[in-house]
């Protein structure tokens, strides 16, 4: 369309959302446009997390709109505007007011918006994007008629790593009648056998990830006196499990034959918290006390630990026989395999430090979260003691474990002094940057409230399937929700590259 020395292009016909595979605007109103049906089915509509395209969409959009208006050459040397709303006060006064003067003088306003002159050697000289070459070439930027320059459709349409997608949606949901609403518990575990422990009340239940099989394990109300489970953890390889108590007691039970072959003393109060690291049983207890127990010998423990002032609520062995310790006290401590004494203190946190994480990728690397008062992300090198960085999350930190696939970590949550709705959340490490947001545990309202809307409640339990890709979450809804996470590992992804290829079975 042209108009006396005005040349105003035509966009009717230039879909970019097509030509350029842009996302969707997801706040877009009742009155703007759709797209075609065809392009409507081709799009997966299933409840998937765009989090981290939105992400990505937004820095192709940033890195757009800055070479649109900058050029590629000097995006490095941009100083950031205040507000657009400055720059733009400052653009108009500036070609309102002819030498720079004061408000006496009225804006002149050109006859014509545009101005068209040919190219002369001067101003080709002065532009370091033309050249005669390129002026002769009729792919130059000049004779082009995108609406965006070469640089950005060519940053529009190279190759991108798919993001990975994570569904928002548990793939199963296992109701958890009396699953206690404790902080300081620690009573969901999964064993290297798929089978899931998860302690309820009094009493203990296995659920096979194989066969879906329920079996109850023991009930501690038969006992004398009676009692209740606090705490569970499955060792390493077989089928036993160590059962912590509200009375102090830990039990370890056969899960496949379904009887306690060893009962052992120490601790005077509950048991939260379990560890093992082979055939050492690390125990903390709300006495303040960590013991560790061979289950080889008959002692019922080898060694004692005395160095936290409240309740020890989280426990957890590295693989180069490392523990790690967080209390109520708002102390993590760590010891170097059987010592009394510890290697580190930390101090920084403010609140209860029950999660607890050793990165599997990475000797000495020790991630934990605080309480309520605290609401960060830690992370140490436990082989120089420092600390590496920390991440406010905003909310009470719960649990947390690291992907064993990816460099990746989940972490749950529970209070928080705003609206946070992150209940579950994947991170990137060391970037911090979140994956993805997963939220559905729900606080069930009593009878009396029934028309209530549920609250979002403290994600307590966590805990990881054996192949790494499947997390299950609990809280005190009374549910156990499972959740597809993380990606597969490499041989995983081998073994099943080398059954689908037409090679084979080749010999």
């Amino acid at each position: 369309m042209s108009n006396a020395g005005r040349f105003i292009p035509n966009r009717e016909g230039i879909d970019l959302a097509t030509s350029y595979s842009l996302l969707p605007s997801s706040t877009s109103t009742s009155g703007s446009s759709t797209p075609s049906s065809n392009h409507r089915s081709k799009r997966k509509t299933a409840n998937v997390d765009s989090d981290a395209q939105t992400e990505e969409a937004n820095k192709t959009f940033d890195s757009l709109l800055r070479t649109e208006l900058f050029g590629p050459s000097s995006l490095d040397n941009i100083p950031l505007l205040r507000s657009p709303s400055s720059a733009r006060t400052s653009q108009y006064t500036a070609a309102t007011s002819p030498g720079g003067g004061g408000g006496g003088h009225s804006p002149s306003h050109p006859k014509a918006l545009f101005s068209f002159t040919s190219p002369t050697r001067k101003r080709i000289a002065r532009d370091p994007t033309v050249t005669d070459r390129g002026l002769d070439s009729p792919t130059h930027e000049r004779y082009s008629l995108s609406p965006v320059r070469q640089e950005s459709q060519r940053l529009l349409m190279s190759p991108r790593k798919p993001v990975r997608q994570v569904s928002k949606v548990p793939f199963k949901v296992l109701d958890a009648p009396e699953l206690a609403d404790d902080y300081y518990l620690n009573l969901v575990d999964w064993s290297s056998n798929n089978v899931l422990g998860v302690g309820l009340g009094s009493s203990v239940y296995t659920w096979s990830a194989q066969t879906s099989e329920v079996k109850k394990l023991c009930d501690l109300a038969e006992a004398d006196p009676p009692d209740s489970v606090t705490s569970l953890a499955w060792v390493q390889r077989g089928n036993q499990v160590a059962v912590g108590t509200k009375n102090g007691m830990i039990q370890i039970w056969d899960a496949q034959a379904g009887r306690c072959i060893r009962k052992m003393t120490g601790h005077t109060a509950r048991v939260g918290a379990l560890a093992w690291n082979d055939h050492v049983l690390t125990s903390g207890s709300h006495d303040r006390l960590i013991y560790h127990r061979d289950v080889r010998i008959k002692d019922h423990w080898t060694h004692k630990l005395a160095v936290h002032r409240q309740e020890v609520c989280g426990l957890k062995w590295s693989d180069d026989n490392q523990l790690a310790s967080g209390g109520n006290d708002n102390k993590l401590f760590v010891f170097d395999k059987m010592s009394e004494t510890p290697l580190h203190r930390f101090t920084d946190h403010i609140a209860a430090v029950k999660a607890i994480a050793w990165n599997p990728h990475q000797h000495g690397i020790l991630a934990s979260g605080g309480g309520t008062a605290d609401q960060k992300l830690r992370f140490w090198n436990t082989l120089t003691g420092n600390l590496l960085q920390e991440v406010n999350t905003g909310s009470q930190v719960c649990n947390m474990l690291f992907s064993k696939n990816s460099n990746e970590l989940v972490t749950t949550h529970g209070f928080s002094a705003g609206q946070a709705q992150n209940q579950v959340v994947i991170w990137k490490y060391p970037s911090m940057q979140q994956v993805a947001q997963l939220a559905g545990h729900t606080f069930r309202p009593p009878m009396a409230d029934a028309d209530r809307t549920p609250d979002p409640n403290q994600v307590l339990y966590l805990a990881c399937s054996p192949d790494g890709q499947t997390i299950v979450t609990g809280a005190g809804d009374e549910t156990l929700r499972f959740w597809n996470a993380f990606p597969k590992g490499k041989t995983e992804r081998k073994i099943e590259s080398s059954i689908l290829s037409p090679f084979g079975g080749i010999r």
